[in-house]
C-alpha cells in the first residue's frame, strides 16, 4: 500500500517519519528525500493541483480530523496523476493524536475512462457513501499500522535507524558515547577504563600525601620523627613520580567543552589544561623529598612547603559528582574526609601543646595537655625538653581528643587547660557541629536511599491491608490479594514498567 506516517505532536509542519516503498514507487521520490518534510506533501504540488483542496487539507491537519478527497499530484519527473487521498489521525491509549496516516491510491486510469456525466454521478455516489469510505479507511489504517508494527518488531535494531530528532531536540545519550572516535593514537580518552583506574591511583596517592605531610610538619621536633620521615622517603618519592606522570598524561587527555563536545586536538587540550589545573598540579609535584637523597639538611620550612600538595584535594571535589550515584562510594569518601579532618586537627593540637611548653617557664609551668599526658603515662617532661610521652602516644592522644570533640563534647581525660587550647577546643566543637550537618546528614540520606525500596514495599503493603479492612473483604480474597502483591513485588521489585 502507498502511505506515509507523520508526527502529529510536532506542530511545525507535522514532519514525515515513515513512507512505504509503494509511495516511493508511485511518486518517484526516494525515502531520504521524503523524510522530515511537511506531511501536506508540497513537493507533489503542481499547476493543476486544486488550491481549495490544499487549504482544506491544512485545516484538517490543524483540527486533527479525518478527511478524504481526490487531488491532482505530480511525480518527481513532472508527470501528473490523480490520487484518492485518505487522511486518518491515529490516537494513543490516552486519546491523544500522535500520528497522521496518509493513504494514496492512484485513480488516473479510472478517472480518464469515466465520462464527465459519470464524474457527476460519481461525486453524488461518493457523498452518499462517504461514511462507508471513512470506515474502510479506518480499517485500512489499522491494518497498515498492524503490519508496520510487526515489520518493525521483526527487523534487527542494528538495521532500523530512526531519526530521534523528530521527537526530541537533543539526544539522551552524550554524542561522544555513541560516535566513532576520531583521534590520535597518543590521545587518552577521559572516559576510558585506564583513565578511571589511573584517577583512583592518584586519589590514593593524594590521600597518602594528605596524611603524611601534616604529620611530618607537626611531628618533626625530635630525632624519632626525623628517622620516621626518612623511613618513608621511598613512598614519598614514588608519589612525586606519580604526580609528575599525571601532569604528562593530562596534557594528552581529552576533555568535554562547554558545548558538550569532546576535544581531541592536542593544542586545545594543552591550552585548556594550562588554564585550569596545571599550576596546582605542578606545585604539588615538586620533588622536595629528593633533598633526603642528597643528604641536604631538611628544615621545617621544607615541610611547610610540602603542604601545598594538599591543593590536590580540590581536584577530588571536581570528581565527586561522577561517583554520586554510587551510595557506598560516597559514604566511604565522606567518612574518609571526616577522618582526614580529625587527623589534621590532631596535628594542630600537638603543635599547640609544644608551643605552649616552649613559650612558658620550664620550671614552674606544667598545666599543658602534654604535661598531663606525661604524668599519667609516668613519663613527665624535664625542663620542657627532655622526657615526656613518645611521639606515638602523643599522636594517639591527639587523635582521640579531636575525634571525641568532633563527634561529641569530649570525655575530659584529655582536656584543654590553657587559653590557646580552649580556643582550639571551641573551634573544634563548631567544626564538629558543621561536620554533623554535612557528613552525617549525607550519610543518613544515603542509607535512606539504600532502603527506600524496602520502605516502599511496607508502605504499599500497609495501604493494601487498610483497603482490605475498610471494605471488609472476605478472608479468601484477602489472602489471594496479599499473595498476588507479594509475588508481583518479588518479580519486578516494585518497578513500574510503563513508567520506565
Amino acid at each position: 500500500s502507498n502511505f506515509i506516517l507523520a508526527n502529529a505532536q510536532v506542530r511545525q509542519g507535522f514532519p514525515i517519519v515513515y513512507c512505504s516503498d509503494g509511495f516511493c514507487d508511485l511518486t518517484g521520490f526516494a525515502r531520504t528525500e521524503v523524510m522530515q518534510k511537511n506531511c501536506s506533501c508540497r513537493f507533489l504540488y503542481g499547476a493543476e493541483t486544486s488550491e481549495p483542496v490544499l487549504q482544506r487539507i491544512e485545516k484538517v491537519l490543524d483540527g486533527r480530523q479525518e478527511y478524504q478527497t481526490e487531488v491532482c499530484f505530480y511525480k518527481k519527473g513532472g508527470a501528473a496523476f490523480w490520487c484518492l487521498l485518505d487522511i486518518m489521525p491515529i490516537k494513543n491509549e490516552k486519546g491523544e493524536v500522535v500520528l497522521f496516516l496518509f493513504s494514496f491510491k492512484d485513480i488516473t486510469e479510472s478517472r480518464g475512462r469515466s465520462h464527465p456525466s459519470d464524474k457527476k454521478e460519481g461525486k453524488q455516489k461518493s457523498k452518499k457513501s462517504g461514511s462507508s469510505r471513512l470506515r474502510a479507511a479506518q480499517r485500512q489504517g489499522r491494518t497498515v499500522l498492524h503490519r508496520l508494527s510487526s515489520q518493525f518488531a521483526r527487523r534487527d535494531r542494528g538495521e532500523m535507524k530512526i531519526n530521534r530528532n523528530v521527537f526530541e531536540n537533543k539526544p539522551s545519550i552524550p554524542e561522544y558515547k555513541v560516535a566513532s572516535v576520531q583521534k590520535s593514537r597518543f590521545i587518552l580518552l577521559h572516559y576510558s577504563i585506564f583513565k578511571a583506574l589511573w584517577d583512583w591511583l592518584i586519589l590514593l596517592a593524594t590521600f597518602y600525601v594528605a596524611v603524611t605531610v601534616p604529620y611530618n610538619v607537626c611531628f618533626t621536633g625530635t630525632e624519632d620523627s626525623l628517622s620516621a620521615a626518612r623511613s618513608t622517603i621511598v613512598s614519598d618519592i614514588a608519589v612525586e613520580m606519580l604526580f609528575i606522570l599525571d601532569i604528562i598524561l593530562n596534557f594528552r587527555t581529552t576533555y568535554v567543552s562547554q558545548s558538550g563536545q569532546v576535544v581531541y586536538e592536542p593544542r586545545s587540550i594543552c591550552i585548556h589544561y594550562v588554564a585550569t589545573w596545571f599550576f596546582v598540579d605542578l606545585i604539588a609535584a615538586l620533588p622536595f623529598d629528593l633533598l633526603y637523597v642528597f643528604n641536604v639538611t631538611v628544615t621545617s620550612l621544607v615541610h611547610l612547603l610540602k603542604t601545598v600538595r594538599l591543593l590536590r584535594l580540590l581536584r577530588l571535589l571536581q570528581k565527586l559528582d561522577r561517583y554520586s550515584q554510587y551510595s557506598a562510594m560516597v559514604l566511604t569518601l565522606l567518612m574518609s574526609m571526616f577522618a582526614l579532618l580529625a587527623h589534621w586537627m590532631a596535628c594542630i593540637w600537638y603543635v599547640i601543646g609544644r608551643k605552649e611548653m616552649e613559650s612558658n617557664d620550664p620550671q614552674t609551668w606544667d598545666i599543658g595537655w602534654l604535661h598531663e599526658l606525661g604524668k599519667r603515662l609516668e613519663a613527665p617532661y624535664i625542663n620542657n625538653s627532655v622526657g615526656g610521652p613518645s611521639i606515638r602516644s602523643a599522636y594517639i592522644a591527639s587523635l582521640y581528643f579531636t575525634l571525641s570533640s568532633l563527634t561529641s563534647v569530649g570525655f575530659g581525660n584529655v582536656c584543654a587547660n590553657t587559653d590557646a587550647e580552649k580556643i582550639f577546643s571551641i573551634c573544634t566543637m563548631l567544626i564538629g557541629a558543621l561536620m554533623h550537618a554535612v557528613v552525617f546528614g549525607n550519610v543518613t540520606a544515603i542509607i535512606q536511599r539504600m532502603y527506600s525500596r524496602r520502605s516502599l514495599y511496607h508502605t504499599r503493603m500497609k495501604d493494601l491491608k487498610d483497603f482490605i479492612r475498610v471494605h471488609r473483604l472476605p478472608q479468601q480474597l484477602k489472602q489471594r490479594m496479599l499473595e498476588y502483591f507479594q509475588t508481583t513485588w518479588s518479580v519486578n521489585n516494585g518497578i513500574d514498567a510503563n513508567e520506565v
